[in-house]
């Protein structure tokens, strides 16, 4: 019988997590912190017996680093490893960059909270949540899901906005449920799916 095994990880910190900027498609790196988790990701898929076949991570640094930190630790560093803009965080167009307070004062609170947590709303220049999920989900159906269901074990290290793309279809939620969901930098979430591409089960490793 095929594992089917999907793990997501969100990248560890970087440099503008601890800024507290708006990101999006910049690129920063990871902060002392970010590297401590992106290692630790890696430690606790081994302690769970994992290793894994393919990986896919965004053209992203942050995201990157944290893949390559975490197969250090399990022994894997020379996995092939697919990369692709499809998995890039969502874009946050003339935020980015731009500091969380100076954007409620230069637009006000009520607009950035409509910005950051509305499901089809853009900041000005840049992408919505459905927007990413739009970009993000063709790549899943067509490229990484295919390798879960022939039996790959597939890790993902991608960022939280579109990795919430993926949990969307695989937990069935509503744009209303996706909103309210957090990952947290650096913890594997591990999946094993069904021969139909359902959920068979779902493994949080959050400390």
């Amino acid at each position: 019988m095929n594992d089917r095994l999907l793990v997501l990880v969100r990248h560890g910190q970087s440099e503008w997590n601890l800024k507290n900027l708006f990101t999006g498609w910049k690129d920063p790196d990871l902060t002392d912190k970010g590297i401590a988790e992106a290692k630790d990701a890696g430690r606790r898929l081994k302690a769970q017996g994992l290793s894994f076949d393919i990986a896919f991570t965004s053209v992203l640094k942050r995201a990157q680093r944290t893949l390559d930190l975490a197969l250090v630790e399990i022994g894997q560093t020379g996995l092939p490893v697919r990369k692709h803009l499809a998995l890039n965080e969502r874009d946050y167009g003339e935020l980015s960059g731009l500091n969380k307070d100076d954007a409620r004062k230069k637009w006000g609170e009520e607009q950035v909270h409509v910005w950051r947590r509305s499901y089809d709303v853009p900041p000005p220049g840049g992408e919505s949540l459905k927007d990413t999920l739009a970009r993000t989900l063709p790549y899943y159906v067509q490229e990484i899901l295919p390798c879960v269901l022939r039996g790959q074990r597939t890790l993902v290290v991608a960022h939280g906005n579109s990795l919430r793309a993926l949990i969307m279809v695989l937990e069935k939620l509503t744009p209303e449920g996706i909103l309210a969901r957090e990952l947290a930098t650096g913890v594997p979430v591990i999946y094993r799916l069904n021969a139909d591409a359902t959920v068979a089960s779902k493994l949080d490793l959050a400390a």
